[in-house]
């Protein structure tokens, strides 16, 4: 009787030919923002010649400037908030034993990865109208908090998975040699922690700086962060300033996850 071949999804047909697809249609409209944010034009689909114009443009222009100030403000803030919580929940959901209702901790955790986003911007904005009529306060806290809670499971779950691969060998040594919780938790766990920190904290940041959909429902008057700002002009005049302003959001992208790259092989090392 023949030996029945392993199924391989690389040897079937036309597998090849979808996986070109999909990377095509993945960044090729990158590539064509990317090319056309330096068109000397005013159109956004006819090349008229290289210039860096839209990228001054959108240099000297102050509300993008306001705009961009805003985003860094609520996205450092929302990933360091959502980071720390994100950190004790770890801690708290791999360094006990299993306890009751550890699974609702787990899915509560994680509840803004399985509903659909309108729906938490919607309760957002339900619960901050009241909080608004009541206090009379219009800051920008309520995007600061809104932002944090949506971004605790992405900075969860990298640091909940660093915490399952470690070995537990060094922290129970580290006790058994009458080492406090704390004093355990920072020169055992803490360094060796890190990298999954700095991926949440990375993660939930970049999250943050680009969402569109919580920010909208959220914000008051003259809050508009970077993402929001594109999207009214996209409903008014589209100019090449706005592929400029993506290009630099795509940059920074990827700039953060090249450092963080290059910093968890020398951690490695």
């Amino acid at each position: 009787m023949a030996r029945s071949r392993s199924f391989d999804v690389r040897q079937q047909t036309g597998f090849t030919f979808v996986a070109i697809c999909c990377f095509v249609l993945l960044y090729l409209p990158i590539i064509l923002l990317v090319v056309y944010s330096f068109n000397a034009g005013t159109s956004i689909a006819i090349w008229e010649g290289f210039s860096w114009q839209w990228y001054e443009a959108a240099w000297n222009n102050e509300k993008v400037q306001e705009a961009t100030i805003l985003s860094l403000i609520i996205a450092s803030s929302a990933s360091l908030v959502a980071t720390s919580v994100a950190v004790m929940a770890a801690l708290a959901t791999t360094r006990t034993g299993k306890f009751k209702g550890s699974g609702l901790v787990f899915a509560m955790i994680n509840q803004p990865l399985m509903i659909p986003e309108i729906v938490t911007a919607v309760a957002l904005l339900l619960m901050f109208a009241m909080i608004k009529v009541s206090t009379g306060y219009t800051g920008i806290w309520y995007l600061i908090i809104a932002h944090s809670a949506f971004c605790i499971p992405f900075a969860y779950m990298p640091i909940r998975a660093r915490l399952q691969g470690m070995d537990l060998n060094l922290e129970q040594a580290a006790a058994d040699l009458y080492g406090q919780p704390w004093q355990v938790f920072r020169r055992v766990t803490l360094p060796q922690l890190w990298p999954g920190i700095l991926s949440g904290a990375m993660l939930s940041f970049v999250v943050s700086l680009d969402d569109v959909v919580i920010t909208e429902f959220v914000k008051s008057a003259g809050q508009d962060t970077l993402p929001t700002y594109m999207l009214g002009q996209l409903r008014r005049a589209i100019t090449p300033e706005v592929n400029a302003i993506s290009t630099a959001l795509l940059a920074i992208s990827i700039a953060m996850v090249v450092a963080f790259y290059l910093l968890s092989k020398r951690k490695e090392k």
